[in-house]
């Protein structure tokens, strides 16, 4: 089976990428924490590990120009092909996009001075592997930094408890004693991410917490058109539709169609060692 095929899958469908706008509203204001912790300085080379729909990669261009370049690596064509569109939009000539995966692929532009990512590094079959690789694309004393998840009991916005009730939900499944299913919260656990870290190659690894604080419509965290979906049973649809409208309750903000959602995140730093 060809490495991360059900990410391939899962990150290429027609839906992913139409319904990505939605999505962004939720997380792109983690971008500058990123930003922040990668320190980056005109001339440098930038990798950006699952770049999505290229936001995060055109600020980086921003921060790297004169004379520095961003590479945008992603496992899905449809996501290559928005992040270009927009990267041709905004006339960023020093950024470009390529359909790759970071766990085994040779990566076009290295070696690279950072890599970045922001909620793209969870979904690897093997992020050990995923890791050495991206290790082999940097230069010595390269930088690493990415965001991820805090545990889904601390983002009381994933509609995890609902999942539970009515679908089966490989965000949360997990057998003790075996490393966590590819998914969001893949990356929860500091200790874990360590390890990682440090089988691949990488040192002097850190890790700061952060909340970052989001007010967007409830169609940024969940598919509202899809929610009787959710369960198998058809005729679970209403009570489907009740259990997702009593656990957004509390974060909707009176009045208005937006809600408050919490991002719990954990940013990390890494150096590559060789």
């Amino acid at each position: 089976m060809t490495a991360n095929e059900g990410q391939r899958r899962q990150w290429s469908h027609p839906g992913m990428v139409a319904g990505w706008e939605k999505r962004e509203r939720l997380t792109e204001r983690v971008s500058r924490h990123v930003l922040s912790a990668a320190m980056l300085h005109p001339g440098e080379r930038v990798l950006e590990i699952g770049s999505g729909g290229g936001k995060l990669a055109l600020l980086a261009a921003q921060k790297v120009r004169p004379g520095g370049r961003v590479l945008g690596a992603d496992i899905s064509p449809g996501m290559v092909e928005l992040a270009t569109a927009r990267a041709a939009e905004a006339r960023a000539r020093n950024v470009s996009f390529a359909v790759a995966d970071c766990q085994c692929d040779k990566l076009p532009g290295a070696p690279f001075d950072v890599a970045i990512s922001q909620f793209g590094v969870m979904f690897f079959d093997d992020p050990v592997a995923a890791f050495a690789n991206v290790r082999t694309s940097l230069r010595r004393g390269s930088r690493l930094v990415f965001a991820c998840w805090q545990p889904p009991e601390r983002n009381h916005w994933f509609p995890g408890p609902v999942f539970a009730r009515f679908a089966d939900n490989p965000q949360l499944a997990t057998d003790p004693g075996q490393r966590p299913a590819p998914g969001l919260f893949a990356f929860s656990d500091p200790g874990y991410v360590r390890g990682i870290l440090q089988d691949a190659g990488f040192m002097g690894i850190d890790r700061v917490a952060k909340t970052v604080t989001v007010r967007a419509p409830l169609d940024s965290v969940i598919d509202t058109g899809r929610i009787g979906q959710i369960s198998r049973d058809p005729g679970q649809a209403d009570a489907v539709a009740s259990a997702i409208e009593a656990h957004f309750a509390p974060l909707r903000i009176p009045e208005s169609d937006l809600y408050r959602f919490e991002l719990r995140i954990q940013v990390f730093t890494a150096n590559a060692s060789s």
